[in-house]
């Protein structure tokens, strides 16, 4: 499989035929280019590294239940490990730390460090290319621009935006949207 800089790329699917199927689709879709285009459009020019998995939906979903707790598949997971956003953005397009009952935040680990001149860990991004093939074909678009609007996506929830609100929403899809039009790939999400 192709090398990526910034990014450590895993396969988890049913079996190593699958695997070797995502691979061959996702070799030709430049990773690195997608994550640069992403952060750029969002002004992060900070080096930075991230994991991606591509999983299948019972993969995606036991990760779902686990830390989201929602028994459902669903097509991108994220999980930041920066504490805070590190785009600028307004307060209601950015995911923030959730309060306990008492108001206290919940921090459950100690800040990671990045240590000076290292790239920022951004966190995990989780794909299931099944949901992949499932969304493209009721789009009526290629199953690599699903792929690279979804990693788009999944690296702007890393860099702090969230989609819970209708401008966060509408600030990720814009965006997304920019970079599958920089990439070639046809926009299509409104």
């Amino acid at each position: 499989m192709q090398e990526h800089p910034a990014i450590e790329l895993y396969l988890n699917l049913s079996n190593e035929a699958q695997d070797a199927q995502v691979e061959q689709v996702v070799s030709a879709i430049d990773l690195d280019e997608v994550v640069n285009s992403t952060l750029q459009a969002a002004a992060i020019t900070q080096p930075v590294m991230l994991t991606l998995l591509i999983t299948d939906d019972a993969g995606i979903q036991e990760m779902n239940r686990k830390y989201r707790e929602q028994d459902k598949a669903t097509d991108v997971l994220s999980f930041p490990l920066l504490e805070q956003p590190i785009v600028q953005a307004p307060a209601e397009q950015l995911w923030t730390h959730q309060e306990s009952e008492d108001g206290e935040e919940q921090v459950s680990t100690p800040a990671f460090v990045t240590p000076p001149g290292m790239a920022t860990n951004l966190g995990d991004i989780v794909i299931s290319w099944p949901t992949v093939q499932r969304q493209a074909r009721e789009a009526g678009h290629e199953e690599t621009t699903e792929f690279v609007y979804l990693l788009s996506h999944g690296v702007l929830h890393l860099i702090g935006y969230d989609d819970h609100t209708e401008s966060g929403y509408q600030a990720m899809v814009a965006i997304q949207q920019g970079v599958l039009q920089k990439l070639g790939q046809k926009a299509y999400r409104s």
